[in-house]
């Protein structure tokens, strides 16, 4: 195995404390002699839950060997609340000790610069890798193997955990479950209203879909195991639901990455599309929707005779036909960001929440703590911002749209009037955009986590997720006052030189491979900013991953997006067809321009920055 760079783990330190340890608190020097890699992560962000289930498989397979840290680290006001990260673990199975770390202590220790990052520790302590973004499981196995061979034949290798005091929790290591709790729903995610007048609700942590009597409160039946499952009767996270002209209810399977269909007559679940495998970068977009991967969809909704397919995933809207049967790319491009116009051409920040009416489809951005939508343009559509402005600008402000804030909202719903309440999640608000004046204004407060609501005659019920409940509310005639808040990520600006960037992405290809250059260039980079006159030069798209920057004279700040994509493939000349994986990530990095910053801004996706 190649020497590693030997640099020593800083501690691992957090405000909030740890979670899923009995009350422990961890220390390195507790971990030592076991292979430990930190997962930098934030419950907003929707790659973060793909590494989460990424790691489920090797934090099983090396339990005996491997310890797996997360260190929640938050972008939104909301996510450094403490109870928040309690739920969170519990909501997402994080099922290993979490650091809750509210104000970046440990992430800037590490020079951590993206949601989410794996940092890989040795069993001396030493950093020995980096990985940003998501799809790095296979690299993980690989270096753990060796790893384990290595320090095996030095003698710094511990395996089992009878050096830690005696615990109950999973396989005897540093992870201690928490107590359960009994409630009929446990964080549901979004509700429709059957036409007998009682609700179907998405008990996501629980794998189930629910229905309930016109109370919203008695159960009337559970649709589901209960247990992860692609199987008739099987469901993982699910989330937002739709009625179908057919009579049958669209589900968004959001970690199946399928849409299913449930028959409230018969009980039967089927499969409409996806094939229970995450899209990733070179796979197909559009055909036989069964045999088309989907990424993480979390809201569908009928419109325009088709069902629209919120693809947090990939930042993307997607469409089923069931005329035809097949699935296609409707609007985004993959890049994550707030950019409107012509569908095919527009950026999502993982699109959450769908809502249709005759003329528009209403789509919650909440990671541009955004509220969008979809309008027809000539033969095809084009996406409008009605509230938002970018990746980093959140609050609670209402009044005109220019300048009013939402924080991460995961749902909208169609009001009788044209306008449209918004389920401000991390807010914990129900907000009201009226198109006829432009105007944003706040219908309830103190709602905990709302992530959908369903209008049933002059009340709306409103989703609570982190309340486990529905909550029906009257819709007010007048708004309610709330003092105005602003906020921006917690997380620093990078400070740079003016004038020339140098931008490297650095990228290592696992050991045992070589990046595939067989069908030409095997790395793409995208770079755009936030504002667009940010750059002078250095837009656009290329090849390699690195470039010279040029940042334009009177522009002090802003937001770099960089979009970057590696392919590798097993290093073996004797093997036709080597297995190959894709390595992608996507920086939004703010920078603050001012003499005597840095003229190199490193991005670690997968490696070390020498």
């Amino acid at each position: 195995m190649a020497p590693h760079a030997r640099v020593r783990a800083p501690e691992l330190i957090g405000k909030g404390g740890w979670l899923n340890t009995g009350g422990t608190a961890l220390t390195l020097a507790d971990l030592r002699g076991r292979i430990v890699i930190l997962d930098f992560w934030t419950f907003c962000c929707v790659n973060c839950l793909h590494v989460l289930d990424e790691l489920r498989e090797l934090e099983e397979k090396h339990r005996d060997t491997v310890v797996i840290i997360g260190v929640h680290s938050p972008k939104f006001v909301h996510e450094a609340e403490h109870q928040a990260v309690v739920d969170a673990v519990e909501r997402y199975e994080v099922h290993h000790p979490v650091l809750d770390d509210p104000e970046l202590a440990t992430w800037k220790q590490y020079a951590v610069r993206a949601w989410p990052t794996l940092v890989v520790i040795d069993p001396e302590g030493y950093v020995v890798a980096q990985h940003a973004g998501e799809g790095h499981a296979h690299a993980l196995e690989q270096l753990v193997g060796e790893l384990e061979a290595e320090h095996a034949a030095k003698g710094t290798l511990r395996r089992g955990w009878g050096y830690l005091p005696c615990r109950s929790g999973y396989g005897g290591g540093p992870y201690v479950a928490p107590e359960p709790v009994a409630t009929d729903l446990r964080f549901p995610g979004k509700a429709v209203l059957l036409p007998g007048g009682t609700f179907l609700v998405s008990d996501s942590t629980r794998h189930q879909l629910v229905e309930l009597a016109a109370d919203g409160e008695s159960v009337v039946r559970r649709v589901g195991s209960g247990e992860r499952g692609f199987g008739p009767d099987g469901f993982s996270e699910p989330q937002g639901l739709a009625l179908l002209p057919d009579g049958t209810v669209a589900v968004a399977d959001t970690v199946n990455h399928a849409v299913r269909a449930y028959d409230p007559a018969t009980g039967a679940v089927t499969t409409l599309a996806g094939t229970g495998r995450q899209w990733m970068q070179g796979r197909p977009t559009s055909g036989p929707a069964l045999d088309v991967d989907l990424s993480s969809p979390w809201d569908v909704a009928w419109f325009a005779d088709r069902l629209w397919i919120a693809m947090a995933g990939v930042h993307q809207l997607w469409t089923y036909d069931p005329a035809t049967g097949t699935v296609e790319v409707a609007a985004g491009t993959t890049n994550e960001g707030l950019v409107d116009g012509p569908a095919s051409e527009a950026w999502f920040a993982q699109p959450s929440g769908l809502a249709a009416t005759e003329d528009r489809l209403w789509v919650a951005d909440p990671e541009t703590s955004a509220l969008r939508y979809v309008e027809r343009d000539g033969e095809g559509f084009a996406v409008r911002t009605a509230v938002g402005t970018g990746l980093f600008d959140f609050g609670h402000r209402d009044g005109e749209a220019g300048q009013a804030l939402f924080q991460h909202p995961l749902g909208v719903t169609a009001l009788p009037d044209g306008s449209v309440a918004v389920s401000d999640t991390y807010n914990h608000a129900l907000r009201r955009y009226d198109p006829a004046t432009g105007e944003v204004t706040t219908l309830a407060t103190d709602l905990r986590e709302p992530s959908d609501a369903v209008l049933v005659g002059d009340d709306i019920v409103v989703v609570e997720s982190a309340r486990h409940r529905l909550t029906r509310l009257r819709l007010p005639e007048e708004a309610v006052r709330v003092e105005s808040v602003a906020h921006r990520t917690q997380r620093a600006a990078t400070d740079v030189a003016p004038g020339r960037l140098r931008l490297d992405v650095v990228f290592q290809a696992p050991t045992g491979q070589k990046l595939d250059t067989r069908y030409g260039p095997s790395t793409r980079l995208l770079v755009s900013s936030t504002p667009p006159e940010l750059l002078a030069e250095g837009s656009g798209t290329g090849t390699d991953l690195g470039r010279d920057l040029v940042l334009a004279d009177g522009v002090t700040e802003g937001v770099l997006h960089v979009s970057a994509m590696a392919a590798s493939c097993d290093d073996d000349p004797e093997n036709e067809y080597p297995a190959c994986h894709m390595h992608q990530q996507d920086w939004g990095v703010p920078v603050r321009v001012v003499p005597g910053g840095t003229g190199r801004l490193p991005l670690v996706l997968a490696g070390l920055d020498a």
